[in-house]
């Protein structure tokens, strides 16, 4: 009985544990499979922890905001930059550092009164710069739209636009000059000695014959006339180191066209002298006289002569004809049968013997209202004349002026010791 039972146990123990394992199994197969533990996710439908909650802190959560300004950002660096390139472009081509003096030769012309622009597309269309635009603002900045001349100059090729400025404004150096002084009075012959002494070129004599710059007939020359002589106008002269006589002769000749549009000729015209005898009676003035205060009444001693038809009597003219203005005339040249000899010819002689200045000429034009017919060297007057008005007068100044020169042991007695 007792091993029965033992077998009943052991029979009834296998059921139960076969019917646990099938109820296991059984119980299995219903239940859902679990999701992996890596993307369980207990929290996905819960509101966020709020301040106060359950095993949080008590203070604020800060959340921290989206980045929306990110794009604004960006695009003001890249106006920034834009902008930066812009100006640096806009320098270097106006201040163009990598360009130089540039190279070869290029002739340009640039027209008197051209603007900064206008030379600047000059320049650009000749290849000399790049933009006549920033050429002109090169030049703005620099204070030189007005210094800018016009003239022909030798540039280059692919300039700077500092470089081609530079040449625009630079006034070249002055060249070597030659100073030349004439003094009024001399003839050209005399006037051609002086110029070779100092310095001039070629022959004056040759170059003072004539000139396209001047007819001697316009100012009522004859036809006789064959030189400028009276027309050469004493001053100084500055001309170019090299240049020849015909240059000297050409600024003589301008200046005297400029000299004689300042005399009034209105009254030597109601006496019928015409321009050319007044330059003549201007020449021989320029002899006679010492002193500028003596001119006017010089002058109306011959215009009192030729009105009254007597020979001028000037030792000037004759000494003109000989060609001795140093020495003292012999009687044999007083005697000369030319017609400068103003001792035998009545009237104005050929033409000027000399080449006056600016203030005989205007004596000449406007002789002093006077009735003097004879002047002489007044004795120690250092220069001045004596007057008078009849031979008799005359005939006494001449004997004083004798007596001291013979007092002087026969040396000209103008100046005395």
């Amino acid at each position: 009985m007792s091993d029965r039972s033992e077998s009943d146990r052991e029979g009834a123990r296998r059921a139960r544990e076969a019917a646990r394992k099938a109820a296991e199994e059984a119980s299995a197969a219903k239940a859902p499979v679990a999701p992996p533990a890596a993307v369980i996710d207990d929290d996905f439908d819960r509101p966020p922890p709020q301040p106060g909650a359950t095993g949080m802190p008590h203070r604020p959560v800060t959340i921290p905001r989206p980045r929306r300004r990110h794009g604004l950002r960006i695009a003001i660096v890249t106006i920034l930059a834009l902008v930066i390139a812009a100006g640096l472009y806009v320098a270097n081509e106006i201040y163009t550092p990598l360009k130089g003096d540039g190279s070869g030769t290029v002739l340009v012309k640039v027209p008197a009164g051209s603007s900064a622009r206008a030379i600047g597309n000059l320049l650009a269309e000749k290849g000399v710069v790049g933009s006549g635009l920033f050429f002109s603002l090169r030049a703005g900045i620099a204070g030189k739209r007005n210094a800018l001349r016009s003239g022909t100059f030798a540039l280059r090729h692919d300039m700077s636009n500092s470089a081609a400025l530079k040449v625009l404004t630079t006034a070249p150096p002055a060249a070597p000059t030659l100073r030349v002084t004439l003094p009024e009075g001399p003839g050209r012959r005399q006037f051609a000695v002086r110029v070779k002494a100092q310095g001039v070129r070629g022959d004056y004599v040759a170059a003072s014959q004539s000139s396209p710059l001047l007819n001697p007939r316009s100012y009522g020359a004859p036809k006789s006339v064959r030189s400028l002589e009276g027309f050469l106008f004493p001053a100084t002269y500055e001309v170019p180191r090299g240049a020849g006589a015909k240059r000297l002769v050409r600024e003589q000749l301008k200046a005297f066209k400029r000299a004689i549009a300042s005399v009034d000729l209105r009254r030597a015209k109601k006496k019928n002298l015409t321009a050319f005898d007044i330059l003549t009676l201007a020449s021989i003035i320029e002899r006679e006289v010492f002193l500028p205060r003596d001119r006017r009444r010089v002058a109306a001693v011959f215009y009192n002569r030729l009105k009254a038809g007597v020979a001028l009597g000037s030792d000037a003219t004759t000494r003109y004809a000989v060609d001795n203005f140093l020495r003292p005339l012999k009687v044999s040249e007083l005697a000369s049968p030319s017609k400068y000899n103003t001792r035998k010819s009545v009237g104005l002689p050929p033409g000027p013997i000399g080449n006056p200045g600016l203030g005989s000429i205007q004596a000449a034009a406007n002789p002093l209202d006077s009735k003097d017919f004879f002047f002489i060297v007044k004795p120690c007057g250092n220069g001045a004349l004596s007057f008078a008005r009849t031979d008799a007068a005359f005939q006494k100044l001449v004997a004083a002026y004798d007596a001291k020169r013979a007092d002087l042991g026969g040396k000209d007695p103008s100046r005395c010791p």
